[in-house]
């Protein structure tokens, strides 16, 4: 008996025991997770990242253009303003840019990275197609975005970090004005001032002084060459080989020449500025130190013997160590910039204008975003009789060979700026204009001269006046509609103007690179283009 009664205690134990185990394990029912929670902190459209104290923020554009007789602004350089059969007259393309934003509150601050991509697939861009005889694969494709099907471009714009008011990365300069090469237009080929709207390596830091002042200084790559450089010309002033010119603002293959001979990044640029916002408006000085330095003296001598010779050869070596190099020399350039807010002509109306002056820094006065040429230039053909040229020749300077006075720095000058209205809810304008110039001194006339003209049989007997500089004018007219919030759809009118300082005939033969005919070119004062742009996009 006290065996059975033992064994039924200890069973019933045993249920317990096993009983309390499974409750132990049942589940208990979780909190519900938040997911999305929304960080008001930072503004509309953020929020935390779940299961950290990071907000974050998704955005970005879908934008399809169309430019009719230029690419994103008027030809003023390349195929199109030569008036040849090699150039799209009308250029467009499709983008999608992607940004992502986050924020987080330390005991330093807000700590933010920011990054941008563009998606892009169109033909814009496309400028000069340089085959006479055999039709250039550019024309069949499209150039620049890979005009096929599944194809495109991946660029990036912005990737920040900020921290404490310093900037890391791939920003906005510090020199720019908040609107960038844009106070009122769409195109990115506005001159006049500086532009850095798709980012350029740099770091800089930025103090707030209150009563909206601030300061801001930076340090800028300086071998970017789409926003910091032009080309520096280095001419071989001891070439005296005789030989036609090209029409293109470069000597033909007989006259040695030649464009972009920087040397390496060895000085960053140093730019800053100081800012007043307020609620009338914002006012801005800018200011930028630019490193000019030269390779060395005889890039490409084909004629043999002058710097750096091989023994025994008929050409130099080309860019030798021995032939020498000239001094470099610091340029820069300065900048006042001013936006005024409500404006009695309606709500949300403002009037922004900028001016630049510039030595040896002709981009931060040229502007425009995207890679600078070596020239502006309108050629009308000289089929039936005289054909007429306007031309300007863009550089931060130029320098000769040994005992010349080393390199010639380039004066240039910039303002632009627009009126913006806004007719009602949906309908807006603006009206916008840049004016740019370009000038050389008389060291720099005579070293540019006499690289290009050495000798009456260069063509160039009947020039009455050398002088490669110019002034090119754009003006404007932007209208846009927004129907529905973020969605907008515009047009641009815009006007193109280059004024050059050549003066004379040149006579011009046909080459391999230029589709144009040989015979007698008249140096005009001005000549123009009009392009006309259509714009669909969608901010989110």
């Amino acid at each position: 008996m006290k065996t059975i009664k033992s064994l039924v205690l200890g069973s019933a134990a045993a249920l317990v025991a096993m009983s309390g185990a499974q409750a132990a394990d049942l589940p208990v029912k979780a909190k519900a997770v938040e997911y999305v929670r929304i960080c008001s902190l930072y503004g509309a459209g953020f929020f935390y990242i779940p299961g950290t104290d990071t907000c974050v923020k998704i955005g970005g554009y879908l934008r399809a253009d169309l430019t009719i007789n230029g690419s994103g602004a008027p030809f003023t350089a390349g195929s199109g303003a030569m008036h040849e059969r090699y150039a799209n007259y009308y250029n467009d393309y499709s983008r999608f840019a992607l940004t992502l934003d986050t924020r987080t509150a330390t005991e330093y601050g807000v700590v933010r990275t920011f990054g941008q991509a563009d998606f892009t697939f169109g033909t814009e861009g496309l400028g000069s197609i340089n085959q006479q005889s055999t039709l250039n694969t550019n024309a069949q494709q499209g150039n620049i975005s890979s005009n096929y099907v599944g194809q495109g471009q991946l660029g990036v714009e912005y990737a920040f970090i900020q921290f404490a008011g310093f900037t890391f990365g791939k920003s906005a300069s510090a020199y720019v004005t908040p609107w960038q090469g844009f106070p009122g237009n769409m195109t990115s080929g506005l001159v006049g001032g500086y532009d850095t709207v798709t980012g350029i390596n740099n770091v800089q830091y930025t103090a707030q002084f209150g009563n909206g002042v601030s300061a801001t200084i930076g340090v800028d790559d300086s071998s970017a060459n789409d926003y910091n450089r032009t080309q520096l010309l280095n001419v071989a002033s001891t070439n005296t080989a005789s030989g036609t010119w090209g029409l293109y603002g470069a000597p033909s293959s007989n006259v040695t020449a030649v464009g972009t001979s920087y040397t390496g990044a060895y000085v960053p640029d140093f730019v800053g500025n100081i800012r007043v916002d307020q609620a009338w408006g914002l006012f801005q000085v800018s200011g930028a130190l630019h490193y000019v330095d030269g390779t060395y003296f005889q890039n490409a001598n084909t004629l043999g013997g002058q710097y750096g010779a091989v023994p025994g050869s008929v050409a130099t070596n080309v860019g030798a160590m021995d032939s020498g190099h000239p001094d470099g020399k610091f340029g820069g350039a300065i900048s006042a910039a001013l936006q005024i807010k409500n404006l009695p002509t309606g709500p949300g109306d403002d009037f922004k204008i900028e001016g630049t002056w510039a030595k040896g820094a002709t981009k931060y006065a040229l502007g425009g975003s995207g890679a600078l040429g070596g020239s502006y230039f309108f050629i009308s053909n000289a089929t039936g009789g005289p054909g007429s040229i306007v031309f300007g020749s863009i550089s931060d300077g130029i320098f000769g060979g040994p005992g010349k006075s080393g390199i010639d720095l380039t004066t240039s000058w910039g303002v632009r700026g627009a009126f913006n209205h806004n007719w009602d809810p949906y309908w807006s304008s603006s009206l916008f204009g840049g004016i740019a110039g370009v000038s050389y001194d008389s060291a720099g006339k005579d070293l540019w001269c006499t690289a290009y003209f050495k000798a009456t049989s260069n063509g160039g007997a009947g020039i009455t006046t050398c002088d490669p500089g110019f002034t090119l004018a754009e003006v404007g007219v932007t209208t846009r509609w927004t129907p529905v919030k973020n969605l907008t759809f515009s047009n641009e009118i815009m006007y193109a103007q280059l004024d050059g300082n050549m003066r004379g005939a040149v006579t011009g033969t046909v080459t391999s690179a230029f589709p144009i005919n040989a015979g007698t070119y008249n140096f005009k004062n001005q000549q123009g283009n009009v392009s006309v742009e259509f714009r669909a996009q969608r901010n989110f």
